[in-house]
């Protein structure tokens, strides 16, 4: 599938959404009035949803970070508790729940993405974040660990989905243009419209940066839209597109000292190699919803087409095919007297790439060096029972089946082909006590199972020559007590959890240029504290603020003991202090993180510790009107952000300490001054 395929779909989506749209606009403006939904009462509507479950979950509203340039998942997600959101570089991040995807240097591992519901993830289970806008979504759902359930989630971290507004939700126009430092410039146009019969809303933003370091320029233009036709009075269908653009530079990682010294610079052969991860992707999507008067049946497909031009120490060229279907039902009713409710579900996704790989020379294709064709299935099957003995308490049992083929059809060493089979079941019991109608007290046991990708199956071993690596699934159980709730002045949200894993996924970079080779490991353990806490301190101060202990390692391993996993540090708090009112206010922030992280598996090297500062300011000029500042590390702190975890070796292939010479650290963002302006009408 070429780039014209591409862009055709993508037209073709665009041109029915915008059809659609007009055709309800002449229409919609005389009765729009009387047929939306408040978006906030959407938003309380499904908090109340997702907090009837015993576990770590967060509801974040898009007015949480309407007034940040947010330019990824980090700045969307940066306070809700038990999400680690560290900078790399422009849209690039990591992203992690519970140490998911823990040792993975780039893209994402370890989470379920969805946008309304239904996967982007790639078949094999692997992730690009930067499809998602934040600009774009009107709410974005945290559902941490096994309380992914829901979605057909196993992973360890969990699942994070993103809302898009729909014609009954979103505002009649909105526009905003924001930029700032590093020649930033992002826009956004969108229009909602809806009668009785239907709605549609269309979304198109644009980002462009010349980043905070050498080499880090980045573009990007995104087209996001969806119409519901009702078809009777208890029967909706929605259709989906998304059209993505994205180039972006990569300034790669950088030594300890070169981090902390000069943070702006990219290492020469970043430049020279013209390192870069361009994706183009559509993405078409149907959700059909049946309301059956005492529950809900929802089913539907889907279809993402994605080219990713990426060169690194290699010129990686993939193009991918994904396409799936899935269905829920959700039930409510008594039993002998006593109120239940029921989830079922499945979801089925199938994928193929093309997976080429050449010298890299200025950035351009060479020499042919890997050509392979990887097909994968994942279907998850999925049920939970809600049952309530007495009132204020409510029991859980449920579980997820999984089912996963991995091949690997390799065309230029015919010799490295493979494939592998996976089937686990992962249960899961839970407890919800509720003492009042505003605190909640959780606990559950569960298990989870992650599937190897290709990045885990394909690697590069001594030979040169990628191919099958007999890559094993990752498992864990995991023990999670918490509570959350709302007293008086403070509204909190608390886990504590442990997890045993089996197998777990390491990775380790065995030079600056080639990428992590992977492993299972043996036992390790992750357990942590993930917190949030908001205090209303008079009617015009309000303190929010996130707190993590992360506490990974090894248990009784041959090599490193119960040494500390790499990559994340033990503890990570954040706080924002606004001092005003909803029109107008400042908001000082401040990110602090008292010890960096270990940078190898020997704990021999650490990145130091740090804290930065930075200021938001919102005042309202008119009705739907609004004026924002996003300054940030405004004391220009130089720091390490994220790590690559390593290990160096020595010419015998001994394992030796790590030095501060390795290739592996990522500098947090320099000192910027964003603004922008929004106005909705």
């Amino acid at each position: 599938m070429n780039r014209t395929f591409h862009f055709a779909c993508g037209a073709s989506a665009l041109a029915l959404l915008c059809l659609s749209a007009a055709a309800f606009a002449e229409e919609a403006e005389a009765d729009r009035a009387m047929i939306v939904v408040n978006a906030q009462t959407v938003a309380d509507d499904a908090r109340a949803a997702v907090e009837r479950r015993p576990g770590g979950i967060d509801v974040v509203e898009a007015s949480a970070f309407a007034d940040k340039v947010a330019v990824s998942l980090r700045d969307a997600l940066a306070f809700s508790p038990g999400v680690y959101t560290q900078p790399r570089f422009g849209q690039e991040v990591r992203l992690s729940i519970r140490g998911s995807g823990l040792s993975r240097g780039f893209h994402m591992r370890g989470l379920t993405l969805l946008q309304d519901g239904i996967p982007i993830n790639l078949a094999d289970d692997n992730g690009d974040f930067q499809e998602l806008d934040p600009q774009v979504f009107e709410r974005i759902e945290v559902y941490r660990g096994a309380n992914a359930l829901r979605f057909g989630g196993s992973t360890l971290g969990g699942a994070i989905n993103a809302v898009t507004p729909t014609g009954r939700t979103a505002p009649r126009f909105e526009l905003r243009v924001d930029g700032g430092s590093y020649g930033t410039l992002r826009t956004k146009a969108a229009a909602a419209f809806a009668d009785a019969r239907g709605d549609a809303y269309v979304a198109l933003t644009t980002d462009r940066s010349d980043g905070d370091r050498d080499h880090a320029k980045r573009d990007a233009i995104r087209f996001n839209g969806n119409v519901g036709l009702r078809l009777t009075d208890a029967i909706e269908t929605r259709f989906y597109a998304t059209i993505s653009h994205i180039d972006q530079d990569l300034p790669g990682s950088l030594t300890l000292a070169q981090a902390l010294s000069t943070p702006k610079l990219s290492l020469p052969a970043n430049i020279a190699m013209d390192q870069e991860r361009d994706v183009d992707s559509v993405r078409l999507q149907n959700r059909t919803t049946v309301d059956l008067g005492n529950g809900r049946l929802s089913f539907g497909g889907f279809f993402n087409a994605k080219k990713l031009f990426h060169p690194i120490f290699q010129v990686i060229d993939q193009k991918s095919n994904d396409r799936g279907v899935f269905a829920s039902l959700d039930l409510a009713g008594e039993l002998g007297g006593l109120p239940w409710e029921a989830t079922f579900g499945t979801q089925a996704r199938f994928g193929t790439v093309a997976a080429k790989q050449f010298v890299n020379v200025a950035g351009r294709r060479g020499a042919p060096t890997a050509d392979q064709r990887q097909t994968a299935r994942t279907i998850n099957s999925y049920g939970e029972l809600r049952l309530r003995p007495i009132e204020p308490l409510t029991l859980i049992a449920g579980g997820i089946y999984t089912s996963g083929e991995r091949r690997i059809v390799n065309r230029l060493a015919p010799a490295r082909s493979g494939e592998a089979d996976f089937d686990a079941f992962a249960p899961k019991l839970g407890l919800l006590y509720a003492p009042s109608a505003a605190v909640q007290v959780f606990a559950n046991v569960s298990r989870s199972v992650e599937l190897p990708g290709f990045n885990e199956l394909s690697q590069t071993p001594n030979t040169g020559l990628p191919g099958f690596s007999p890559v094993g699934a990752q498992r864990a159980w995991t023990v999670e007590i918490g509570t959350r709730g709302r007293h008086g002045i403070a509204a909190w949200d608390i886990s504590l959890y442990r997890a045993d894993l089996k197998g777990e996924m390491l990775q380790y970079a065995v030079s600056p240029v080639i990428p992590a080779a992977t492993f299972n490991a043996g036992r390790t353990r992750h357990q942590g504290i993930e917190a949030g806490l908001d205090l209303q301190l008079g009617a015009l101060i309000r303190l929010r603020q996130v707190y993590q202990y992360n506490d990974f390692r090894f248990r009784d391993d041959a090599v490193y003991g119960d040494n500390r996993l790499p990559v994340i540090p033990r503890h990570q708090y954040r706080a924002e202090l606004r001092l005003g009112f909803e029109g107008l206010n400042l908001t000082p922030n401040v990110e602090w993180v008292p010890q960096g992280a270990w940078a190898d598996y020997r704990n021999t090297l650490r990145a130091p510790g740090y804290a930065t500062v930075g200021l938001g300011a919102e005042a309202r000029l008119a009705p739907g009107i609004t004026l924002f500042l996003d300054a940030r590390n405004l004391t220009g702190k130089k720091a390490v952000g994220d790590i690559s975890a390593l290990v160096a070796y020595a010419p015998d292939n001994r394992a030796t300490p790590a030095d501060e010479g390795s290739v592996a650290f990522y500098p947090i963002e320099r000192r910027a001054f964003y603004g922008g302006l929004r106005m909705t009408f």
